[in-house]
């Protein structure tokens, strides 16, 4: 079996009310998030999650609030020796613009995006304005999107499971690692949704649902099947991985 180390690369930020990641707790809390591109070193494929923002905002303040540097998609790659055109495999968590905006530039990639990602960026609700079609029409036009639709293995020691928590085609995407299985959730949380402090446990709540969702309901039961399913919980935002080079560590 392949097993996988995981990179974290910081390539974005933003900030907001907490509230846009723990349902209904953490309000006027200013809190910053990193956004993440994640490299899976192992087997013979290089394979990213996500791609992270074309141009993000850098500053002391932002790289100081959540503990590490920020990078452009270029600096993030060649930190592990990587250009864009070096990678093999995409798997999106979801098809929100601040996942997918270096999609572009990795021309000789498969993306694997669950079909009703597809759908909502083409057709977005008009609740949910995160979906931009642009970046993802060069790749779509090449025939490099391979469309999922249903829990599947992606390679050796990989594959993704439908959590359709933060948006409807969201993909958790489950690692064989040397420390057991990791989840990199596919919604939008920080670790407090995965491991609520001891107020909201009170309340019998052993997860928080996503800020925004698809169903706040439907989002807690899967939450808690993913934290069930994973040895290494990895949420989508959370800041303590920006200082990380290598999880497991």
């Amino acid at each position: 079996m392949t097993q996988y180390k995981i990179h974290p690369i910081v390539m974005g930020t933003k900030i907001f009310d907490k509230t846009m990641m723990t349902y209904q707790y953490g309000g006027g809390e200013r809190y910053t998030i990193p956004i993440y591109s994640f490299y899976l070193e192992g087997g013979d494929k290089k394979i990213l999650v996500d791609t992270g923002e074309m141009n993000p905002i850098r500053s002391e303040d932002r790289e100081k609030s959540m503990g590490g540097k920020i990078y452009t998609f270029e600096e993030g790659l060649a930190r592990w020796d990587l250009r864009p055109e070096d990678i093999d495999v995409v798997i999106h968590t979801h098809l929100h613009n601040d996942h997918c905006e270096n999609d572009y530039k990795c021309t000789n990639a498969t993306f694997y995006v669950h079909e009703k990602e597809i759908e909502s960026i083409y057709n977005p609700h008009p609740l949910d304005f995160r979906y931009l079609e642009d970046f993802i029409t060069d790749v779509d036009e090449a025939g490099q999107i391979q469309r999922i639709t249903s829990d599947q293995k992606i390679t050796d020691g990989i594959e993704v499971l439908h959590t359709p928590a933060h948006t409807p085609g969201g993909l958790t995407v489950l690692i064989d690692t040397p420390a057991g299985k990791a989840a990199i959730t596919g919604f939008c949380v920080i670790m407090e949704n995965m491991d609520p402090p001891n107020s909201i446990k009170a309340m019998e709540m052993e997860v928080i649902p996503p800020g925004t969702h698809v169903n706040a309901y439907e989002s807690y039961d899967i939450l808690l099947k993913v934290k069930k399913m994973a040895d290494i919980m990895i949420p989508l935002h959370e800041p303590m991985f920006a200082s990380m080079d290598t999880i497991p560590s």
